[in-house]
């Protein structure tokens, strides 16, 4: 437990900030609140007792005394194409750990293109994706391969009941797009393909009670960057419920409303993983509710875990690598449910 640790969290009166910052108080660290907005800050911080200190990407000098005295960081401050890296400057000043909740594939990418050298020479932890995209399907590929070391393809797909996105995945979103251009990114014989058609639409047969449902296809997630950052599989593939993929993009979507007296929504997921190689296929599943709020105990429980030294890398690395994958997933177990398959030959279709 945190036993008092202070945890900068910058970002933390965001949507997912929030549920980082409770997650973190009941697990005994001391979250220290920052990001550029004083009213809020100031509003978020009323009553609790903690600290609340004023930063911006723009201004190195604010970010450093934001971390200053702290243990380490947590970056919920999308879009993360503009945090990231003035973030991860800081943390590297402040030598503390960084990890980040990014869903951004550019984020990502540039994490790992410009950070991973200078963090592995100073004996840094970086650990981005550390979030329902790209760190628990990360975590599940990783638990499905088992003692395999090569697979010939992962795929993981998203069944969500529902997605009323946050206006920091709309604004996310837009920056992605905006980066990206009019093309889409595709994962494919262990390199990007920039693609210009239209992602398939197929149908997934999801676990039970599930089922079969429509899917958006190459429906790219972080999961494609983080999982072949460290797992030799050359293709990677994320699918989407057709109707959580029109959820998303509508403009008329409402946000998350509150459905429990922790704030989470009444939005259930099921993740499905599946890795082949050869003819035969491993599978882990997860379930649970709200992809934002169980962001909260995935990143709080990387924390720990790095704090605590209970890791497997220095330097750049998803969640996959950094972490005991079977080890970690089991002790989410009062935020998600937990299915990992044997062995099985592939079928003829899905």
């Amino acid at each position: 437990m945190g036993s008092g640790q202070t945890v900068a969290v910058f970002g933390a009166y965001g949507h997912t900030g929030r549920f980082v910052v409770a997650e973190l108080t009941g697990r005994g660290f001391v979250p220290v609140l920052s990001g550029r907005d004083a009213g809020k800050l100031a509003a978020l911080a009323d009553g609790t007792g903690l600290e609340a200190r004023v930063a911006s990407v723009d201004d190195p000098a604010s970010l450093d005394r934001a971390l200053a005295g702290t243990a380490a960081v947590i970056n919920a401050a999308g879009p993360f194409a503009s945090t990231t890296a003035p973030v991860i400057e800081a943390a590297l000043r402040a030598g503390i750990p960084y990890l980040d909740v990014a869903a951004e594939i550019e984020a990502n990418l540039d994490t790992f293109a410009h950070f991973a050298d200078r963090a592995r020479e100073a004996g840094a932890v970086i650990v981005p994706a550390m979030a329902f995209f790209g760190g628990l399907g990360d975590l599940l590929a990783t638990a499905a391969m088992g003692d395999w070391t090569e697979a010939d393809e992962a795929h993981i797909a998203y069944g969500l009941s529902s997605w009323h996105p946050t206006p920091g995945t709309r604004l996310s979103g837009a920056v992605s797009r905006e980066r990206r251009g009019d093309y889409r990114l595709r994962y494919a014989a262990g390199r990007w393909e920039h693609r210009t058609d239209a992602p398939p639409t197929l149908e997934w047969a999801f676990p039970e009670p599930m089922g079969p449902r429509p899917v958006v296809g190459e429906f790219t997630m972080a999961d494609v960057v983080t999982v072949p950052s460290h797992l030799a599989i050359p293709d990677v593939t994320t699918y989407m419920t057709a109707e959580a993929a029109r959820d998303v993009v509508a403009p008329d979507t409402p946000t998350p409303a509150a459905a429990d007296g922790s704030g989470r929504s009444d939005q259930t997921f099921l993740i499905d993983a599946v890795v082949r190689s050869g003819d035969t296929e491993r599978r882990a599943v997860a379930r649970g509710q709200d992809i934002y709020a169980v962001t909260a105990p995935l990143v709080v429980e990387a924390l720990d875990r790095v704090l605590s030294g209970r890791t497997r890398a220095v330097g750049v690395a998803s969640a996959g690598k950094m972490f005991d994958a079977p080890d970690f997933l089991s002790a989410l177990a009062p935020h998600i449910t937990l299915e990992l398959t044997a062995p099985q030959a592939v079928p003829t279709s899905r």
